[in-house]
């Protein structure tokens, strides 16, 4: 009768093991589940916050360059409404100029 109660000693202790594997099997394979949906899950939010980077650098770019083209009107009109002035002056002063430039030529020192 000891070896009866011996040998369900053991096959209890067998079934508690076996229990105990399962248990750890189903852990560990929970555990690579929600690891695998976690990475996932970054993976989704990585790519949306690229795209998101993505059209901010893109909105950025197009304001720049759009910028640009107004910044080289606006120079050029600058730089014209300068040529205009510095030509108006020279056209205001040239006989000044002229006629300065004929006194000094024409006046002998000794």
């Amino acid at each position: 009768m000891e070896s009866n109660r011996g040998q369900g000693g053991i096959q209890l202790l067998l079934a508690a093991e076996q229990e105990a594997q399962r248990i750890v099997n189903a852990a560990r394979n929970a555990k690579m589940a929600r690891l695998k949906q976690a990475k996932e899950e970054a993976e989704k939010e990585i790519a949306q916050f690229r795209a998101q980077m993505e059209a901010e650098f893109q909105k950025k770019l197009a304001a720049s360059s759009g910028d640009s083209g107004a910044n080289v009107k606006r120079l050029e009109q600058e730089t014209e409404a300068k040529i205009q002035h510095l030509k108006s002056q020279a056209e205001r002063i040239s006989h000044e100029v002229v006629h300065m430039l004929l006194k000094h030529v024409t006046t002998v020192k000794n």
